[in-house]
């Protein structure tokens, strides 16, 4: 039975925990701003770079000034692939389900950072662009469905799609969507999560390779 995989990006494939709290830490810092923890911020992460700097800017005290988006994304495309790197086993998951599933790509990261990382992490030759929905496309952002609802329906596939994702924002979408999710718990989004109410055919992983387990 073919399947489609609808993988999110940060805190499931890539570990970009790191480069994301190095870039908000800069911008904070120029606004006044203390630090803040790489744990906390990874928390942030899941709804796009405008939640995100909102809430570390609420976090640490300090008010945003009008330019807070630009100026972090900015400060981000230069840390972009500083210590990003696939979790351990990513691309043994990704070689294995490649010949037999249909894998797709679900993000609320802009597309060009999106691209820029597949390619530098060579992680592109799994993600065709007509397989890869980004932040800044023509679908509202997770949670809402429509993006996954789109990868579904161009993949030709009714009821056999599973999303892999590490937050709340990731079991929202499948929620709406309707279809199966496999939660990372090894990312850094699982907090909030009410993992009493999974339901058959949903999934929790603590590594990329048990995701070949199931």
């Amino acid at each position: 039975m073919h399947r489609l995989f609808v993988f999110d990006l940060d805190g499931t494939l890539i570990d970009s925990r790191r480069d994301i709290a190095d870039s908000a830490n800069e911008l904070l810092a120029s606004c006044g701003g203390a630090p803040i923890a790489q744990e906390a911020i990874g928390r942030m992460v899941g709804n796009g770079a405008p939640a995100l700097v909102a809430r570390a800017f609420a976090a640490a005290g300090v008010a945003a000034p009008p330019d807070a988006l630009p100026r972090y994304l900015a400060v981000y495309d230069r840390r972009l692939l500083a210590h990003t790197r696939p979790y351990p086993g990513v691309r043994e998951v990704l070689d294995a389900l490649a010949p037999r599933a249909s894998l797709a790509l679900l993000t609320n990261k802009p597309r060009q950072s999106t691209r820029r990382i597949l390619d530098g992490l060579d992680l592109s030759r799994y993600f065709s662009d007509d397989a890869v929905v980004a932040g800044d496309g023509p679908f509202p952002r997770k949670p809402d469905p429509g993006g996954l609802r789109h990868l579904a329906a161009a993949a030709r596939q009714d009821g056999q799609t599973m999303l892999v994702g590490d937050s709340a924002i990731d079991w929202q979408t499948a929620r709406a969507a309707g279809v199966s999710i496999c939660l990372a718990r090894y990312g850094f989004g699982l907090d909030g999560i009410p993992l009493d109410g999974l339901v058959a055919g949903d999934r929790v992983i603590d590594t990329p390779l048990e995701l070949l387990t199931l």
